[in-house]
């Protein structure tokens, strides 16, 4: 059975850890506070999820969701996730992170500055663009003409083949955007990001009313990304 491993068990991490048990998948969480913090999540989980620290998650991950602050990505056990598949769901908010002169200066992104501290890892960027309430409600079965598509970016593309097969089993279709440089598309603040799943029609942030996204749309955000950076 495939293990995923979880460093960050907040709500995104929590919301993953339960679909990815619905899927079949054994789950590992860890978080910054200990594995005694999180025994009600695992009970909630059930016997395929039990509680660890980072290292130990990184180490026991045939895959591994990192859902950190931005702030804490130096922190990650490089050494425990080399040669390891490792989905990064981090934005970045200069309000909680501080703010860092080559994000501000969009000459890098988020993933890739993962990347270059987990050098020995495949970093693919995933899950960042989608509220954990709509993360939750919006999965379907393939070929579910109600399936959403969530977008995907990478370097190295049998890690990004892999991270699709991944969402396919959790309930989600996948759009490539391209390279780990091209994931700046569907980060904080541009049209793909959070809106098109969980936005009424005035624009507000309503996770309630979560509903569907399909490849069109989704594209259609991402090229209005694009194109706002090109004005």
């Amino acid at each position: 059975m495939t293990t995923l491993g979880l460093i960050g068990s907040g709500n995104i991490g929590s919301t993953l850890a339960r679909l990815a048990v619905d899927a079949g998948y054994d789950v590992v969480l860890s978080n910054s506070r200990g594995p005694e913090t999180l025994s009600d999540l695992v009970e909630d989980l059930g016997d395929h999820a039990r509680a660890a620290t980072a290292q130990e998650a990184a180490a026991a991950g045939d895959l591994v969701v990192v859902t950190i602050p931005l702030k804490g990505y130096r922190d990650l056990p490089a050494d425990a996730l080399r040669g390891k598949l490792v989905i990064d769901t981090i934005n970045y908010y200069p309000d909680r992170d501080g703010h860092v002169a080559a994000l501000d200066e969009e000459s890098t992104t988020t993933s890739e500055l993962v990347q270059d501290h987990l050098a020995g890892a495949s970093v693919v960027k995933a899950f960042n663009n989608i509220v954990f309430e709509s993360l939750r409600r919006l999965p379907r079965p393939h070929g579910d003409p109600e399936r959403s598509v969530l977008p995907i970016a990478g370097d190295d593309e049998q890690a990004k083949a892999r991270v699709v097969r991944f969402l396919d089993d959790l309930g989600y279709d996948a759009l490539d955007v391209g390279p780990l440089a091209e994931g700046w598309r569907f980060q904080r603040d541009t049209a793909a990001y959070v809106k098109p799943y969980a936005a009424d029609d005035e624009g507000n942030i309503v996770p309630e009313e979560s509903h569907p996204v399909d490849r069109d749309v989704l594209q259609q955000r991402l090229d209005e990304a694009q194109r706002y950076r090109d004005m």
